[in-house]
């Protein structure tokens, strides 16, 4: 995944927040790319996202609430004449080689993520052949932000454009995702790839993870900022539970189809049908299942908060679907733990609860923007004494989607 190229926008809580300029990105990155190739690249860029409510939903086939951020993967390609494909990442300092008569694991990991957008679009009959590549960006790895999804949809994004591939957003969107789910091995749900690639400014996006019909609802959180705080803790999807839950929960659709068979997924099941089929049987599964059940409901519930513009109802919900990834679904820590219970000391964080896969990376928080800077110094010292550990803070700002980057050398 990319790091945090030129050092990102990663402060720990004693420091101001530093304001980046994209063009700097973009600028730094051509330079190395001409310093590489000695040709003259295409620049693209594609964001990481945050999910204001509906977590390990989406592959559920439920409801999610994401938007893609102002931190994002900028990449610079040129096509070449031949099948070779060159690779330098930024951020790791490091290249990695391959011909597309030979597309396979790259052994390091970090390619992966291009090589499987690139046999995804093989797959699937695009014209493309060889290229030379630079990456880097500021979306913090494994702090939940989808910094693999933004590299994924990143390439699709620009391959499509200078290969004349012909693919829609969509069709990028679910070529990415199978990149993760069968190429990389991480089970992914599709909102990731997909916030990142159709995010728009100023609004979150109700996803229907069945049928992907989106709705954009604009985020009118006027005096309040919406802030990441970072425990330090990372994790990799494919080591963890991630992949563990996902079965879980289609265990316990199968249980159900055995009483009602019409049931898909998660998304048709209420809590009858857990009380009647499962509960009886087997309380993990219950577990897992009463969350994404309870958890669909609370985001339906949230977009009338948002509707209605109130913010402390739609804060609530934050701490109860905290409260579910914590005791039901059971992909909290100890340190995401403590960080959601300091701020309901503080009247000016509304809501608060872990964001991403789970076991490690950011919580996410509303909070008074004349108070970013009193939360990111509390809540850091509190945890500090806590768990010995520094907690850093990212302040995002929600932002368009997938791209082309436009004057891209003017520092």
């Amino acid at each position: 995944m990319p790091g945090l190229f030129l050092g990102g926008e990663k402060w720990f809580y004693f420091k101001v927040m530093i304001t980046v300029n994209m063009s700097k990105y973009s600028g730094q990155l051509h330079r190395l790319f001409l310093k590489h190739f000695g040709t003259e690249p295409v620049m693209f860029r594609s964001p990481g996202r945050v999910n204001l409510i509906g977590e390990h939903t989406d592959y559920n086939q439920g409801f999610v609430l994401p938007a893609a951020i102002d931190k994002a993967t900028y990449i610079a390609i040129a096509p070449r004449m031949d099948d070779q494909v060159n690779i330098v990442s930024a951020d790791l300092e490091q290249q990695y080689h391959f011909s597309l008569q030979d597309v396979g694991k790259s052994g390091l990991h970090w390619p992966d993520y291009i090589i499987g957008v690139v046999q995804q679009l093989l797959a699937l009959g695009s014209p493309i052949h060889g290229f030379d590549i630079a990456f880097g960006g500021n979306v913090p790895i494994g702090a939940g932000m989808s910094s693999s999804a933004a590299l994924e949809c990143a390439t699709a994004f620009a391959l499509n454009r200078i290969f004349d591939c012909g693919l829609s957003s969509l069709e990028m969107v679910k070529a990415a995702q199978r990149a993760e789910n069968q190429f990389v091995g991480v089970n992914c749900g599709i909102m990731d790839q997909f916030a990142s690639m159709f995010g728009k400014d100023g609004h979150v996006i109700r996803l229907d993870c069945r049928s992907l019909d989106y709705t954009y609802i604009p985020f009118r959180m006027e005096g309040y900022r919406v802030a990441l705080l970072d425990t330090g803790i990372r994790h990799n999807l494919s080591d963890t539970e991630y992949n563990t839950r996902r079965m879980q929960c289609e265990s316990g659709v199968a249980l159900i189809q055995m009483r009602y068979p019409e049931v898909q997924s998660l998304r048709d099941v209420t809590m009858q049908m857990l009380n009647d089929c499962i509960r009886p049987g087997n309380e993990i599964i219950y577990k897992r299942c009463k969350y994404v059940v309870e958890e669909n409901i609370r985001l339906m519930q949230a977009c009338s908060d948002l509707e209605e513009n109130d913010i402390r109802s739609f804060g609530e919900r934050m701490y109860s679907t905290h409260e579910g990834l914590a005791k039901l679904y059971e992909v909290s820590c100890p340190e995401l733990d403590i960080l959601v219970e300091e701020t309901r000391l503080l009247d000016y964080v509304p809501g608060s609860r872990m964001m991403g896969g789970g076991f490690g990376g950011c919580t996410i928080n509303l909070v008074r923007e004349d108070h970013v800077d009193e939360l990111v110094k509390t809540v850091g010292e509190r945890y500090k004494k806590q768990t010995g550990k520094n907690m850093s803070a990212h302040i995002v700002t929600i932002g368009n989607g997938t791209s082309a980057v436009n004057n891209p050398f003017s520092d």
